[in-house]
């Protein structure tokens, strides 16, 4: 095999990975599409495995670019190897940055466990706070337990390991860690606070734990969103949501959606004439209706002089990107609305044009677009907490046998 096939198959690996990371949580992308998206990756990565010490060679050097991608292919070829050297190597790069920290645990949790379970169990063993957190984070992402060696994490010193052992837990459906958990409600880092609660609501603890994740939900930070997306699904949540800022527009909205109550679908409505607007909440509509916007008559056009996101001009200091990028413009709605609304019903939770139950959360996991599969594992986890939180980021192949296993 020629140096630049081999050297296609390391870019186009770690150029998918990067497509990967961000698909699992785009509205876009459902599970077959993902599954697909996986299957491409694969094949690169068996490029670069029949190329042999060749293939291992180029994936080593694109390391010096330090990127997550790289870290994923460098990784997978590595801990298949067997061998420490080259181990150590992605270890040494690797754990340096948070970044490149997830494209180990990514490659980790895309081989069968069997082919890593004796680095990983090393890991768990080490002295070394950062091994013990990839090896938790191994088996939190397979859905398996560690054992004892969980127990001991939620009160490490080290918080990045604290916390992830705490995320852990609540994934894992361990329900006997609640006590330990308990202990972290008044750490003094928030994120060992939030991650207590949210870990804690999902194993059936309410209150304490609930009261936590509002104190999260009312001010901005990068837990504001997964508090509200869990606390919303856990309580009473419709006079809640009259508690969120409402110069937060975009926030509420996405609220609405999870709580799922079809008495807001007028004000959604409202929402979807507004162009800043209209994508999300189309989405939300769509979360709460069922009503897919390309098979209703419900896609509209892009606003004429509307612009979202960066521009081309060196000038414009607005270079956030576009957060609806992948959402469909909607239609005027409120005809459809009129014609349908006597099919959902006041009081009732709705995900996806049905109330939530755990056949149909099932069904969604199997049919439905990634973040309505998110929301469902979700559900389903808050309505069966002793058992494993679905793990939609995980290949395709894999999810596919999940699923399969649950409805046997």
């Amino acid at each position: 095999m020629s140096p630049n096939i081999i050297n296609q198959h390391a870019e186009e690996a770690a150029f998918l990975w990067l497509l990967r990371d961000a698909a699992v949580h785009q509205p876009h992308y459902d599970l077959e599409d993902l599954a697909e998206l996986d299957e491409r990756i694969e094949a690169h990565l068996d490029g670069l495995r029949l190329a042999g010490d060749a293939g291992w060679e180029i994936a080593q050097q694109a390391l010096f670019w330090q990127e997550p991608g790289e870290i994923f292919t460098a990784a997978v070829l590595a801990f298949e190897s067997h061998q420490t050297e080259r181990i150590e190597a992605v270890l040494e790069l690797g754990m340096t940055q948070p970044e490149l920290v997830r494209g180990i645990i990514s490659a980790l949790g895309w081989m069968p466990f069997d082919k890593i379970a004796h680095p990983v169990n090393q890991f768990l063993k080490a002295s070394d706070a950062e091994q013990r957190y990839l090896g938790i984070a191994a088996y939190a992402i397979h859905r398996l337990n560690p054992g004892q060696h969980l127990d001991h994490a939620i009160a490490d010193e080290n918080i990045n390991l604290r916390t992830r052992a705490l995320r852990a837990a609540g994934e894992l459906g361990r329900q006997d860690l609640l006590p330990k958990i308990r202990q972290q409600y008044q750490a003094d880092d928030k994120a060992t606070r939030f991650w207590a609660a949210w870990s804690a609501t999902l194993l059936g603890e309410r209150q304490e734990a609930l009261e936590i994740l509002k104190a999260f939900s009312q001010s901005p930070s990068p837990f504001q969103y997964r508090a509200l997306s869990i606390l919303l699904r856990s309580m009473d949540a419709t006079d809640w949501l009259r508690t969120i800022n409402p110069e937060w527009l975009r926030l509420l909205i996405i609220s609405v959606g999870i709580v799922g109550e079809p008495t807001q679908i007028p004000w959604l409505i409202q929402q979807m004439e507004k162009p800043e607007m209209a994508r999300i909440a189309g989405e939300s509509f769509t979360f709460i209706t069922g009503a897919a916007l390309d098979d209703e008559d419900l896609e509209g056009d892009k606003p004429e002089g509307f612009k979202a996101g960066p521009t081309e001009n060196p000038e414009d200091e607005d270079i956030d990107l576009d957060p609806d990028e992948n959402l469909l413009w909607p239609n005027p709605a409120q005809a459809w609305w009129n014609k349908h609304q006597t099919q959902y019903h006041h009081n009732t939770r709705y995900l996806v044009g049905k109330p939530i139950t755990t056949e149909h959360c099932q069904q969604v996991l199997a049919t439905g677009l990634q973040r309505q599969r998110i929301a469902a594992a979700l559900e389903l986890a808050l309505m069966q907490p002793d058992a494993p939180l679905f793990e939609t980021r995980a290949p395709g192949w894999r999810q596919l046998r999940w699923l399969k296993e649950q409805q046997a």
